[in-house]
C-alpha cells in the first residue's frame, strides 16, 4: 500500500471514530441526515526508505544417507556435473538389498548418483529422510538420482577378461612376495579423468596399511549409467609401494594426486619413535609385508603421490617428498598450477603451503607452515576467525631428499642400541631450526645416522610438522580433512579468466574440513583456543583466495550442533546438523558439498549453501 493511501485511510478511520464517538451521546445518530461535500485531500506524503533485505539462515540439504556403520567417502563432480561417492567399510551385517543395484552393502562401495546433473541443480532441494526402517538404514537413501554400485571389494569383473582385475578390486599383495596382504574396505578418495563425453577413468583410494589406488575406466550410457570397461590397481611397486592413501584431488593438468595419511611411529611430541626397529616391538604397520624381506625406511611413506600418465596403458606413481612428509589428508593445486595446499588430518597439525618452481611440476619448490593470530576476544566456534601469515620452512627437490631418505634403507634390528636411534630426533630438528652447523652428537640426543654431520634441509622434508612448529607456524590443528576449491570460480576470481556461464565471479574461497574441534583446538596453549561447545561435532572453514592464490584470512563458515557430552552414541550430535565433516566439495555454482565421518548411524552427504553469509 503507498504513503498516499495509506494517509487517506488513517484519515477516513479518524472520522468514521470520531462519528460513532458522537453517536455515542443521547442525540440522534444522524442515519436519515442528508450527506456532507467530501473533504479537500490531504497532501500526499514521501516515500518511505527501502526496508534491509532479509538475510536467510544458512541451509543444509541432506542430500543422501549411506548405510549403517560406514562413512561418506570420495565425493567428486566432473566437469560434466556427475556426482560419485563411496560407502566405506560398511557393516558386514547389512544384507538388504534396493532395486538399483541388487547388492547388499557390507562391502567397501565406489558409486556414483545417476541421472542428475550436478551443475545445474535447482535452488531448492527437499531433503532426503532420515533413515527410519531397517532397509532404509542398509542401503543408500538420497534426495536426487539413484545410486548406482560402480564396484565392491573384490570385484574382478570377469566379465571383461582379461580387461578384468584378477585379483580383485581393493586388494593389495606384497611387492617381492606377491602374497595377498589385505582386502581393503575402505574405498576413500574419488578422482575422475575424462577421456571424452560420458568416458573417462575412476581412480580410488583404498585407505589401509599398505594401501593402494584402483583404476577403472567407465562409460556412460543415454540414461546416465555407468558400466566398467576395464580395471586395474595401479602398480607402485616402483615407490616402494604406498602407505593409506586417504583423500586426493585430480591436478588442474589431468593428474591424480593420492595422499599417505597414516604416519609410521610419529606423534605430536616426537619424532619417528626409536622403537621403529626395537627387535621387542618390531610391528611395522604391516609394511614389513609390503616390502619383506627388506626391513620398510618409514621415510619413504607419509607424502602426495602424483599418478602421471593417467590415462596410459601403465600409469606411473611419483611421490612428491617436496610436499612434506605428514598425516597427508589432501592436496589441492591452485589455478596458478604452482600452489598446493594440504592439510594434516591429526592432533596438533600444521595447514602447510608449496609453491613449486615450474608450472604443472611438483617436484622442486618451496615449503610453507600456516602461522595464525586468533580474533581478539573471541572463542566461540561458530564466529571466531583467525588471519594467517606463512612461514618460510625450506626449499628442495625430490632428487635431493631422496638421497636423504636413501640414507635411511637397509636400518634393521641388528642397528638397533636401547637408549639411542638411528632416526631423526627432535635434537636434530631443534638443531636445523636454531640454524647450527652440524647436527648434533648422539650424546646430545642426535641420531645415529646424521650425528656430527654438516646441517642439512631433511628436518623440513622428512619432518615436516616438527620442522614447521620450531620455525614458528601454527602446528594445532586437530583432524584438519580435506580441503577444496572450484577450479574455475577461482580462476575467474584471482585469475581474470571469465569461467563461470551467468555469473560475475568476484570472489572465491578454499573450504576445509574439520572433523572435530577438541584437544589442540580447544585448550589453554598456543595460537588456538577455542571454546568447547562444538567440540565432536566439528565444522567446516573457508579462506579467501587473494592477489597470487595467497590466503590470508582463515572464517568459519558452518558448525555442527552443540556437543552434547551426557548423552551416548549419535545422540551427541545433532542428526540434523553436522556430524564430523569429513571432506568437502566446492561446486560450480558456489554451493558446498560436504561427507560425514560421524556418530550418526547413517552418515550424510551434505550440501550447504554459503550465500546466505
Amino acid at each position: 500500500m503507498s504513503i498516499s493511501v495509506m494517509k487517506t485511510f488513517k484519515l477516513s478511520a479518524l472520522a468514521i471514530s470520531l462519528a460513532v464517538g458522537l453517536s455515542a451521546c443521547d442525540g440522534d445518530d444522524g442515519k436519515d441526515g442528508q450527506a456532507g461535500d467530501a473533504g479537500i485531500q490531504g497532501l500526499v506524503g514521501t516515500d518511505g526508505a527501502d526496508g534491509i533485505n532479509g538475510q536467510s539462515a544458512p541451509i543444509l540439504t541432506r542430500l543422501a544417507t549411506v548405510p549403517t556403520g560406514a562413512e561418506v567417502t570420495g565425493a567428486f563432480l566432473t566437469e560434466e556435473g556427475d556426482l560419485f561417492f563411496n560407502v566405506q567399510h560398511p557393516s558386514d551385517a547389512n544384507t538388504m538389498t534396493e532395486g538399483v543395484n541388487n547388492k547388499p552393502y557390507n562391502k567397501g562401495t565406489v558409486g556414483v548418483l545417476r541421472g542428475v546433473n550436478f551443475n545445474n541443480l535447482p535452488k531448492t532441494i527437499v531433503n532426503s529422510p532420515v533413515p527410519d526402517t531397517e532397509e532404509e538404514r542398509q542401503v543408500v537413501v538420497s534426495a536426487l538420482g539413484e545410486y548406482q554400485i560402480i564396484g565392491q571389494t573384490n570385484d574382478t569383473f570377469a566379465d571383461l577378461g582379461e580387461k578384468g582385475l584378477a585379483g580383485g578390486l581393493g586388494v593389495h599383495y606384497g611387492i617381492i612376495s606377491g602374497d595377498k596382504i589385505i582386502e581393503n574396505n575402505a574405498p576413500d578418495f574419488n578422482g575422475y579423468v575424462s577421456t571424452g563425453e560420458g568416458e573417462g577413468y575412476l581412480f580410488t583410494n583404498w585407505e589401509s596399511y599398505p594401501g593402494g589406488v584402483s583404476r577403472m575406466k567407465i562409460e556412460k550410457d543415454e540414461f546416465g549409467s555407468w558400466s566398467v570397461a576395464e580395471a586395474m590397481m595401479v602398480d607402485f611397486d616402483s615407490v616402494g609401494g604406498t602407505a593409506a592413501n586417504c583423500f586426493g584431488s585430480v591436478s588442474p593438468w589431468g593428474t591424480p594426486l593420492s595422499s599417505e595419511e597414516w604416519i609410521v611411529r610419529s606423534t605430536v611430541d616426537s619424532t619417528t619413535d626409536a622403537s621403529w626397529n626395537d627387535p621387542a616391538n618390531t610391528s611395522t604397520d604391516n609394511l614389513e609385508a609390503l616390502t619383506a624381506p627388506d626391513f620398510p625406511n618409514p621415510y619413504r611413506y607419509g607424502y602426495t603421490v602424483e599418478i602421471t600418465n593417467a590415462t596410459s596403458d601403465k600409469p606411473v606413481p611419483v611421490k612428491h617428498y617436496t610436499i612434506g612428509r605428514y598425516e597427508h589428508e589432501n592436496s589441492t593445486v591452485m589455478p596458478d598450477r604452482r600452489t598446493v595446499y594440504s592439510s594434516q588430518d591429526d592432533t596438533g597439525g600444521v595447514l602447510f603451503k608449496f609453491v613449486a618452481d615450474a608450472d604443472e611440476d611438483l617436484s622442486s619448490g618451496t615449503i610453507y607452515g600456516a602461522k595464525l593470530v586468533q580474533d581478539a576476544g573471541s572463542t566461540e566456534p561458530a564466529t571466531t576467525g583467525f588471519d594467517v601469515t606463512w612461514v618460510e620452512i625450506a626449499s628442495g627437490d625430490n632428487a635431493t631428499i631422496e638421497a636423504w631418505i636413501s640414507e635411511y634403507d637397509g636400518i634393521d634390528t641388528s642397528d638397533y642400541v636401547d637408549g639411542e636411534t638411528s632416526y631423526m630426533t627432535l635434537a636434530d630438528v631443534q638443531a636445523w631450526a636454531n640454524g647450527d652447523a652440524n647436527y648434533p652428537s648422539v650424546a646430545d640426543g642426535g641420531s645415529a645416522v646424521t650425528a656430527g654431520q654438516a646441517m642439512d634441509d631433511r628436518s623440513a622434508f622428512l619432518e615436516s610438522r616438527q620442522a614447521a612448529k620450531m620455525k614458528g607456524a601454527t602446528a594445532e590443528w586437530r583432524k584438519l580433512e580435506g580441503i577444496s576449491i572450484n577450479h574455475d570460480r577461482a580462476l575467474e576470481a584471482v585469475g581474470g579468466v571469465e569461467a563461470i556461464a551467468n555469473e560475475d565471479v568476484t570472489a572465491a574461497y578454499m573450504y576445509m574440513g574439520i572433523a572435530d574441534l577438541d584437544n589442540t583446538l580447544i585448550d589453554d596453549e598456543g595460537d588456538i583456543q577455542l571454546s568447547a561447545r562444538v567440540k565432536d561435532c566439528g565444522g567446516v572453514y573457508r579462506a579467501k583466495l587473494e592477489e597470487n592464490y595467497n590466503l590470508a584470512r582463515i572464517e568459519p563458515v558452518v558448525m555442527g550442533g552443540t556437543y552434547r557430552s551426557s548423552l551416548t552414541g549419535a545422540l551427541r550430535c545433532d542428526v540434523e546438523q553436522l556430524s564430523q565433516p569429513d571432506n568437502v566439495i566446492v561446486m560450480r555454482d558456489g554451493r558446498i558439498i560436504i561427507g560425514e565421518d560421524g556418530f550418526q548411524e547413517n552418515n550424510t552427504l551434505w550440501m550447504y549453501d554459503p550465500k546466505s553469509l
